[in-house]
């Protein structure tokens, strides 16, 4: 009876509150000036835009998440009707451009900074996703769709960076099954294939739900894991250590080690430490541990073997040499 009541009342809600529908939304959008060229430009309070982009914005930015290529910029002026993230429940949705709007529904919700969610209809884009009361629920991007818990952290967060315990995961056969294990995060006890039961005492429902507590969690906090493997059911304490890769970033677990791949598996970005092992950017992985490598996901799955080190072939101007990482 209490969801009943509650689903009633949104619906009233949004008839008598949100008569504009949709129409309005693309009015709004264009009006607001959102989307730049192949970025978004989505006014919020005061005279802040959140920005999704690629490139970065000639404006003054007041901070920055790589992750998920999002800007928050400060503009001298400030647009009248600003978007407001409203964290209640939806009845209904659409994806708006400036130039139409499309009503639909999330297929797939985003799984942390491994896989971004799934909408039912297609734009142009860029695009976002608004109620029907022209709230923001979600930016569009090519890779996917990057929600409003995303969004609302963003903005709440002072300085942007999440948290990790050493897992990547997904849904499957209605578990939270881990599909990836960092090699690098000391102590990790996870294993492929693991599947994840408790996270501090509660219930884990979902893989979304899951890696939104694991990400926007504080670091250097020690948290409680019960685990299914195989027949068995085990616990395990561990603790929340800095994110390195994922969303727009690669994520292959040799981020924190300070090497950032593009798709091609080209050496996009090097920390300080990473410049003693004599690699450059646009060097070209080719074997780790003496398997040929085409992608990220490969170059992961066979990281996950590292025991004491691991042995990476690059090649430079048809030059190859090997690079050992501890």
């Amino acid at each position: 009876m209490l969801r009943l009541f509650l689903i009633l009342h949104l619906f009233f809600f949004n008839v008598y509150a949100c008569k504009g529908g949709y129409d309005f939304c693309v009015k709004k959008a264009k009006d607001a000036k959102i989307i730049h060229g192949r970025a978004l430009f989505i006014p919020v309070e005061k005279n802040h835009r959140i920005v999704f982009s690629r490139q970065k914005p000639q404006s003054k930015i007041l901070k920055h998440d790589p992750f998920l290529s999002l800007y928050l910029i400060e503009e001298k002026t400030s647009f009248a009707y600003p978007y407001d993230l409203n964290m209640r429940l939806q009845l209904g949705t659409a994806i708006v451009n400036a130039e139409e709007a499309k009503e639909g529904s999330m297929l797939v919700h985003q799984v942390g900074l491994d896989f971004f969610g799934k909408y039912s209809q297609k734009l142009s884009l860029p695009a976002i996703i608004s109620s029907s009361c022209c709230s923001l629920e979600a930016v569009v991007s090519k890779k996917g769709v990057i929600e409003k818990e995303y969004l609302q952290y963003f903005l709440k967060t002072e300085k942007v960076r999440y948290a990790d315990i050493g897992v990547r995961v997904n849904d499957a056969n209605r578990s939270v099954v881990v599909i990836a294990s960092d090699p690098y995060m000391p102590d990790n006890p996870f294993k492929k294939g693991d599947c994840i039961l408790y996270y501090d005492n509660k219930k884990v429902k979902n893989a979304a739900s899951f890696m939104r507590k694991v990400l926007f969690g504080s670091l250097g906090v020690k948290h409680t894991v019960q685990i299914k493997r195989g027949g068995k059911l085990l616990t395990f304490e561990v603790q929340s250590r800095q994110r390195y890769g994922g969303g727009f970033l690669s994520d292959t677990f040799l981020e924190q080690k300070g090497i950032y791949f593009d798709e091609g598996l080209h050496v996009s970005r090097l920390k300080k430490a990473f410049k003693n092992y004599g690699l450059k950017t646009g060097d070209r992985l080719i074997q780790v541990n003496g398997i040929t490598v085409k992608n990220q996901e490969e170059l992961r799955k066979y990281i996950e073997n590292f025991k004491d080190y691991s042995s990476l072939l690059f090649e430079r101007n048809n030059f190859q040499f090997f690079v050992k990482i501890k």
